[in-house]
């Protein structure tokens, strides 16, 4: 047996393991402790703590409570609060309230989580992060995932094995537990640095296995093949005939072809959508002007860089060694860096265009780049766990790869048609940021948001569902929906100049204040009533009994 995974399952014996049950009718709460020390230690009876340390009050507090699970998460925890803050599930909505007032020298905040935010699913190797989940793999820090909301997509779904994605790069790894007998060599290349080790990863590396980490949809296959071939596109056209409906390419070259598109449309009309980098040479340099391919085809998702982690600069202000201030990875920011005009902090600070890899019109969608936990590493230099430091788009692609396995996992009847306009219509609109407004029309609809983008297709394709279209202003781009819910509400949306919706509903269509629908000749509104729309398939749900009425 591998030493590693002897001692990893000794340390699994031996800790309390979080149950099964999620208690998603307990009450949930985050509390946060005066300072990073705080450790409270418990035994497991069966489904309940017991409270084990020597604290006099919290002993008589925790003896008349029922209490499920109580411990450090990274989740809603800004970098003040990094290791201050505990998630908790008990019996009474009153154990927090009775936590701050006796023991305030310990506990200083407390937070209830509402109904709709406790709608989350975790795996038992989620990471530093996990609540509910039982955190018994790498220690890893996997907070681009909450930033896309994955723990609430995974509520309706964690991917199915009949769902392929393609990844279209170095050698994947087929023994390695987060890959094993869910990922087949169709060509075999060189493994490239493990650099399709960590786009497969980041796309579905197996979850709830307690190991390695976790990919967007992972109980999704994997196929591997070369990359390269810009002018024919022959591998990624074997794996559409193959069945395979996404590919992944985290590559991009600057080569554009007539025959590449015409392969492009084909898969396309095979039912097949292509994922690509939009390459990563910076904004500083391009302005905008340069154009990568495949992603830059018709009919390809082109996926750029968006920052996710800090809520503000002004909690994450810092300087370079000529006392220059800066500030990295802001929330919805589309650099990795920012900086001051004359270093003065008084005046709004400007994204660092140096920090902006590929932007450009063909840019439909961003992901968190920086902070990506690499895969490859973990696979080349014996389990080490490490970060991506830079803005890269490798790592961004298959992170919507994965979103769209989900997708396809959940209603595995989708057509093509309706994948990106339900991915960019669910997106976080990052408009409202001054720093981005010198790149607007170069980032496409946003950030990601993986849990929106499932919420979505749930609550269209379920009959007894509202379902929201809301706060987002598409300028382009061509949107056919289909709507089996009950009511589908368009809200605070604009669709205006070259964007055309074509809304096709079984039941209502209610606009609700802010919205505008104002196209141009170029563009065009269609919202159609028709009763006699039918669905192909049912939806898939990870665990149908939550959905019961």
């Amino acid at each position: 047996m591998n030493l590693r995974y002897y001692i990893s399952l000794l340390f699994i014996l031996a800790i309390s393991i979080t149950v099964n049950a999620q208690h998603y009718d307990k009450p949930w709460f985050y509390v946060r402790a005066a300072d990073t020390v705080t450790e409270l230690t418990f035994e497991r009876n069966g489904d309940v703590l017991t409270y084990t340390g020597d604290n006099i009050k919290l002993k008589q507090l925790f003896k008349k409570h029922i209490i499920y699970e109580f411990k450090k998460t990274y989740r809603k925890a800004n970098r003040r609060n990094l290791k201050k803050t505990f998630f908790v599930i008990a019996e009474s909505e009153t154990f927090k309230d009775e936590l701050l007032r006796e023991v305030p020298n310990i506990f200083v905040f407390g937070e209830t989580i509402a109904p709709e935010d406790k709608k989350i699913f975790e795996p038992n190797d989620y990471g530093l992060t996990s609540t509910i989940g039982a955190n018994i793999g790498e220690q890893i820090n996997l907070d681009y995932l909450d930033y896309l909301k994955a723990p609430e997509a995974w509520y309706y779904t964690v991917g199915e094995r009949d769902v392929i994605i393609g990844i279209s790069d170095g050698r994947l790894d087929t023994l390695d537990a987060d890959f094993k007998n869910k990922t087949r060599l169709i060509k075999s290349p060189h493994i490239a640095d493990g650099h399709g080790y960590s786009s497969s990863a980041n796309a579905a590396a197996q979850g709830d296995n307690e190991h390695g980490s976790v990919g967007v949809c992972y109980n999704c296959s994997l196929y591997g093949t070369s990359y390269g071939d810009t002018r024919n596109l022959k591998n990624l056209k074997e794996l559409s005939d193959m069945g395979v409906r996404i590919i992944n390419c985290s590559w991009a070259s600057v080569s554009s072809y007539d025959t590449a598109q015409e392969v492009i449309n084909e898969m396309w009309d095979n039912g097949t959508i292509v994922i690509a980098s939009s390459g990563n040479k910076k904004w500083q340099d391009t302005k905008g002007q340069v154009f990568h391919y495949p992603a830059s085809y018709d009919h390809v998702i082109s996926v750029g860089s968006v920052m996710y982690r800090n809520d503000s600069w002004h909690d994450n202000l810092k300087y370079t060694a000529n006392n220059t201030y800066y500030g990295e990875n802001i929330k919805h920011y589309l650099g990795r860096t920012i900086g001051f005009a004359n270093n003065d902090t008084l005046v709004p600070p400007k994204i660092w265009p140096i920090s902006i890899p590929t932007l450009n019109s063909k840019v439909d969608i961003l992901t968190p780049t920086v902070g990506l936990f690499r895969y490859s590493r973990y696979m080349l230099e014996n389990f080490k766990l490490m970060y991506s430091e830079y803005a890269t788009t490798s790592g961004a692609a298959p992170i919507v790869s994965g979103t769209v396995g989900l997708m396809l996992s959940l209603n595995p009847c989708l057509p093509v048609e309706e994948i990106e306009p339900i991915l960019k219509m669910a997106s976080t609109n990052i408009d409202y940021l001054e720093v981005n407004r010198p790149y607007k029309g170069n980032y496409g609809a946003g950030a990601l948001s993986t849990g929106n983008t499932i919420k979505l297709l749930y609550s269209l394709y379920t009959e007894d569902a509202v379902s929201v279209i809301e706060n987002q202003d598409f300028s382009r781009w061509d949107f056919t929906v289909r709507s089996f819910s009950e009511k589908t509400i368009i809200r605070n949306q604009k669709f205006r100049e070259d964007a055309t919706l074509e809304l096709t509903a079984t039941q209502q269509v209610v606009l609700e204040p802010g919205t505008h629908l104002k196209p141009n000749t170029e563009g065009g509104i269609l919202l159609k009533i028709d009763p006699t729309l039918t669905k192909e398939c049912e939806l898939r749900l990870r665990d149908p009994s939550l959905f019961k009425k």
